[in-house]
């Protein structure tokens, strides 16, 4: 899932970028509104979030124009003014919400997420993994009318395992779906994920069934249990200790 950043200032516009990417998503950063135009126009991102006071396009005529193609798409505004008048005037040229600053990286995260959700789609894509429901368009799984949010890469890693039911995904696998294959990560990080994961969808942490550690191969959903002498419990160690 690809996030549209407008910022003219690079300091706010790399700390943006920065955050949002920790949370799974890609982005694409524009410093003016008439980049923005031309990025929206060559990739049609999910999600734009456009600064106001932008020099030649601003905010304002980039949202009047990606809503003239586009009536979906969702569109926050960044703005350091605090007028009602410019509050009323991005809502009426179809903006979702305003991001006032300063701004906090949890505040960003939370409004980007109820945007999303206010056009995920309900469809197919939904699955189940034994008891939790996965919601890959909304970024949340539940159990028991419980909600659990989760990054765009937590939902990736969840929809490959489902993809590969019964069969182990190896570690190499994990990293090009949900890293990418330009990303070097080092050698713990798909654990600490998966670890961190765990945590949030497991009913048991300590006893994992959602995610299976596959000792020298890499990690499992198994639907119904397997009888494999490799499967090791969570806390067995990374599946690397075999070889």
């Amino acid at each position: 899932m690809t996030i549209l950043l407008a910022e003219d200032d690079p300091l706010t516009l790399e700390a943006l970028a920065a955050c949002i990417e920790d949370e799974g998503f890609r982005t694409l950063s524009a410093a003016d509104g008439k980049q923005a135009l031309e990025l929206w126009a060559l990739h049609r991102p999910q999600l734009l979030c456009l600064d106001i006071m932008m020099p030649g396009v601003d905010g304002f005529e980039v949202c009047r124009r990606v809503r003239a193609t586009d009536s979906t798409v969702p569109i926050l505004f960044l703005s350091a003014k605090n007028e009602e008048a410019d509050v009323v005037v991005g809502l009426g040229l179809g903006a979702d919400d305003f991001i006032r600053k300063p701004f906090t990286r949890a505040e960003v995260i939370a409004r980007i997420r109820a945007a999303l959700r206010r056009v995920a789609p309900e469809n197919g894509r939904v699955f189940t993994m034994k008891d939790l429901t996965v919601r890959p368009e909304a970024l949340g799984a539940e159990r028991n009318g419980r909600m659990i949010e989760l990054t765009r890469r937590e939902v990736s890693m969840l929809e490959l395992l489902h993809r590969h039911a019964g069969k182990p995904v190896s570690r190499d696998a994990f990293l090009d779906a949900c890293w990418g294959l330009d990303y070097f990560p080092d050698s713990r990080t798909l654990d600490q994920h998966v670890l961190m994961l765990r945590k949030k969808v497991e009913a048991d942490p300590s006893k994992p069934e959602i995610i299976e550690t596959v000792r020298g191969t890499g990690y499992r959903f198994a639907p119904a249990k397997l009888r494999n002498d490799f499967v090791v419990p969570a806390g067995g160690g990374s599946p690397d200790e075999s070889e």
